[in-house]
């Protein structure tokens, strides 16, 4: 099983090769710099990893939560590359990466949060299993008085920045409940290119154009029309134009 991965939602900008259970990634923070990163990272590690991008089985993507342009950037390269290649796509939640990041070293119920901005984060809870992640209810997007944990277990292991946001308002909250929290955890195409090798063998790859992003957010075209409608309102004030005083 070949497969390269792309996770662009956060400020982190991630790529990876699986290759039979052997992972070769890079990461890096880099704001506003994943357009330029993605694709020479893409074609470096398929070449230190002796692979043909003829070869590869499928290609996965990190749909969010995150940020806007991020999350598009990354499904429009790898809905270009599948494509191209006629391969399927994986598609997982960019919180269960990030959450897969801190299956490893943290417990057993985890809480995985991205600063979502506007005052607000991304959230989904996960409990370990033997063989990966179960999602304990769907991924919200809420201010973080409104984030809830499941039952009243304490012992919770929280990653992401989400439990930095807003002045650390959700650490401040919850933190009782967590026995351990990263809030300097960012999602890694590694641990996602992992997630997608083991959906690819249940079956669970789709055909690149039916992959959809997770924005959560359901104002985000409402924004955009806003935006639109802003500059329709700045051009009717402009002198020499109807609606001008």
């Amino acid at each position: 099983m070949k497969l390269l991965a792309f996770e662009t939602a956060t400020e982190a900008c991630s790529v990876a090769i699986w290759d039979d259970g052997r992972v070769l990634e890079r990461f890096e923070i880099a704001p506003r710099r994943h357009a330029e990163l993605a694709l020479p990272w893409a074609e470096a590690l398929l070449k230190e990893a002796g692979i043909a991008r003829s070869q590869l089985d499928a290609v996965a993507v990190g749909r969010g939560p995150g940020a806007f342009t991020g999350v598009r950037l990354a499904i429009a390269l790898v809905q270009g590359i599948a494509l191209a290649l006629d391969r399927p796509v994986v598609a997982r939640s960019t919180l269960e990466v990030l959450a897969m990041r801190a299956h490893a070293s943290l417990g057993t119920q985890l809480l995985a949060a991205i600063d979502a901005r506007m005052g607000e984060v991304y959230s989904q809870a996960f409990v370990r299993e033997a063989d990966g992640l179960r999602a304990l209810g769907p991924a919200r997007v809420s201010a973080p008085d409104a984030v809830e944990l499941p039952g009243d277990a304490t012992g919770w292991s929280g990653a992401g920045s989400g439990f930095s946001a807003v002045d650390g308002a959700l650490q401040l909250r919850l933190g009782a409940r967590f026995a351990q929290i990263d809030a300097t955890a960012l999602p890694h195409a590694a641990d996602l290119a992992q997630l997608a090798a083991a959906a690819f063998a249940r079956g669970e790859a789709i055909a690149p154009e039916r992959v959809e992003p997770a924005y959560l957010r359901d104002n985000v075209a409402l924004t955009l029309v806003e935006q639109a409608a802003l500059r329709a309102s700045r051009r009717a004030a402009e002198p020499g134009t109807l609606g001008a005083v």
